[in-house]
């Protein structure tokens, strides 16, 4: 009886993935496939990045970007999160391509086909090579869950309303205006 050899992904292989309209991930070297948005999905995306960018741009803080948008954290785990900030401390990791290493916040907008990847195996990515903060953002519910880098690892920590992190001092942004129409 033989076994099964599975081979682990990595960005190479990723990059001959062909451009199909679908959002197209490496996790741990398993490919990850998802349909594109929804169109509440999307309007929370514009609302994050209409604040957030505004913000950013306003202050010389770093960059927004969203998806789609290669994070290579490494050569088997390539993700685009809905949206990202890297702060200007760290923009020599932005290439022309990609984001070669851990952005310092990460977004991701649940939707019925990301929800559990979004809130378990991401979370665990997103932790394990550094990224200082994760919200999750819930359409259904209109509520948002905060992880943030304590000394070792994401924690949770209670969201308030408005929306602030340590990493945009000074930015806030009400809870009902992510989900504004």
């Amino acid at each position: 009886m033989a076994l099964e050899t599975i081979t682990a992904l990595t960005y190479d292989d990723y990059a001959l993935i062909p451009d199909d309209g679908r959002r197209h991930e490496i996790i741990d070297g398993e490919h990850y496939v998802n349909p594109a948005p929804n169109s509440k999905h999307q309007r929370v995306v514009v609302n994050l990045v209409m604040a957030m960018a505004a913000f950013v741009k306003r202050h010389g803080l770093g960059h927004v970007y969203v998806a789609p948008y290669d994070v290579v954290l490494s050569s088997g785990d390539v993700l685009q999160p809905d949206v990202l900030f890297i702060t200007s401390q760290r923009e020599a990791l932005i290439t022309d391509a990609n984001l070669q290493g851990a952005p310092n916040l990460v977004i991701e907008i649940l939707s019925p086909s990301t929800r559990k990847l979004d809130q378990t195996v991401k979370l665990r990515r997103y932790d394990r090579f550094g990224v200082d903060e994760y919200w999750i953002v819930d359409p259904e519910s209109e509520t948002v869950a905060i992880y943030r880098r304590d000394a070792m690892r994401l924690v949770s920590v209670d969201p308030g309303d408005p929306l602030i992190s340590p990493l945009l001092p000074g930015f806030s942004l009400d809870v009902r205006d992510v989900f504004a129409e």
